[in-house]
């Protein structure tokens, strides 16, 4: 398991539909050892911080192994940080990371903390107004890291696995949740008392669950 690219970048204006848009999704590869924080890369900013960052979103991660899927459906090479991932990795799928699983990248600590979810910034990224919806249908999401440690990492570095989250979930069930949950209380029980999801998922799970509408 490695890092391939560390990628950041402070937010931007775009345009989208005619409209200004900040966005922090255009990120570039960034060269040596970057700081890691629980609040996040050094240089690196969200603009969206409701639903971006935080210390359960502080780095998002997306596997280079799904690049070729969507090359083949945007038809167009993608570059490194093409879904604003802060690392690109080879080795770490959703259908095998587990919320609350620990890896050490360089000197830093982190712990696997939900899935990403897919938002219309990366339509606007790569021209495609179902980009969202594809994302969700493939499972391609990437997920999230909390930082039990903070230190340096950089491009090249080894992802070392120290500990399996308890009960093992992958993240592919947890974001099939974030979309159905609502219609699945056996699963929503699965996970609700997990500690190591984000607090805000946890959140909204309960609220679904203690729903009688559901």
């Amino acid at each position: 398991m490695k890092v391939e690219s560390l990628n950041i970048g402070r937010p931007i204006t775009v345009d989208y539909h005619g409209k200004a848009l900040e966005t922090g999704i255009y990120k570039l590869p960034a060269r040596g050892p970057v700081h890691l924080s629980v609040n996040g890369l050094e240089g690196d900013g969200q603009a969206d911080l409701v639903n971006h960052g935080g210390p359960d979103k502080a780095l998002c991660v997306y596997p280079l192994e799904h690049y070729a899927y969507w090359e083949e459906q945007l038809d167009k090479k993608l570059e490194y940080a093409a879904f604003g991932e802060n690392i690109t990795t080879t080795g770490l799928l959703e259908t095998e990371v587990c919320i609350g699983d620990i890896y050490e990248i360089g000197t830093a600590l982190l712990q696997v903390s939900q899935p990403r979810y897919p938002c219309f910034k990366l339509s606007q990224k790569h021209g495609a107004s179902d980009m969202p919806v594809k994302v969700l249908t493939s499972g391609y999401s990437g997920f999230y890291l909390r930082v039990l440690r903070e230190g340096e990492i950089a491009a090249d570095d080894t992802i070392v696995k120290k500990q399996t989250g308890l009960g093992a979930v992958p993240v592919s069930k947890v974001l099939h949740l974030m979309e159905v949950g609502r219609k699945d209380k056996t699963g929503l029980a699965d996970v609700i008392e997990l500690d190591s999801l984000a607090e805000g998922i946890r959140s909204r799970f309960r609220d679904w669950l203690e729903s009688p509408g559901s």
